[in-house]
């Protein structure tokens, strides 16, 4: 199979780059074909503006969403951004590596998504519905994830919120919404002081859940088309498991 593997830390000697490098090294001798895009050593520029767009007339509103579709319709993007679209064309799974930064990825990281998930190619009305099939369905993606925090932070009860609530616009915002179907997440915890044995432990279950990237069943969201919303994508009252609340009502069986 092939996949893409998207880092993004600005230190080549941090944890995330030892772990995307882990899984680099660990997706080729499984067999499978492994393109990378790291975002620091790229230099990847991190803003959309005027000049994403070279046909766009500098003295007319920058309607982001509009010229966008106009310019990858016509492919007339440019040249990085069309790269990276036709890496995630190529690719049959993602793995996102990136340190949580303020509950969010990377500055970079959002860039890369804000410039390459154009208008036309990974939502649109010239591309199936989201939440669904979508632009870009039949992939597969892994989070990966590290923070400085405990888990019990992170747990259903923990001050920062679950870590599926504090993933949600990535996991379901982002992936979901274009048919990129999302793994549970895998997260490193307490990444600031990490032992050397804690992180042996760390590659150790990273490798077990990149081994399951085609086999293990993704996070089951709800379909936009399955019947449990309405036409203003609202969802119908009593789709829910009782007791059920918050984002997790998106998700089935998941109370």
């Amino acid at each position: 199979m092939k996949i893409l593997v998207v880092s993004a830390h600005p230190d080549p000697r941090s944890l995330n780059a030892e772990l995307a490098g882990f899984a680099v090294d660990h997706l080729r001798a499984a067999g499978h074909e492994v393109r990378v895009s790291d975002l620091y050593a790229m230099k990847w520029k991190a803003v959309v503006d005027g000049d994403d767009f070279p046909d766009h007339a500098g003295d007319q509103r920058l309607h982001v969403m509009d010229v966008s579709q106009d310019a990858t319709l016509a492919e007339r993007l440019t040249a990085d951004v069309a790269a990276e679209q036709e890496k995630i064309r190529w690719a049959d799974a993602l793995v996102l590596q990136f340190p949580m930064w303020w509950f969010s990825a990377p500055a970079i990281l959002k860039g890369w998504i804000d410039r390459v998930f154009t208008a036309g190619f990974a939502y649109g009305p010239a591309v199936p519905p989201p939440y669904s099939e979508g632009a870009l369905a039949g992939k597969r993606a892994l989070v990966s994830v590290t923070m400085g925090a405990r888990e019990t932070a992170f747990s259903d009860r923990g001050i920062h919120g679950g870590l599926q609530d504090v993933l949600h616009p990535l996991q379901h915002g982002l992936l979901w919404f274009t048919g990129v179907a999302p793994l549970e997440p895998f997260a490193v915890y307490g990444a600031n002081a990490l032992l050397d044995e804690q992180f042996a432990a760390a590659r150790r279950e990273l490798g077990v859940r990149l081994d399951g990237l085609f086999t293990d069943e993704p996070v089951p969201f709800r379909t936009l088309v399955g019947g449990d919303y309405d036409h203003e994508m609202r969802l119908l009252a009593g789709v829910e498991e009782p007791g059920t609340e918050g984002l997790a009502l998106h998700v089935r069986g998941r109370g």
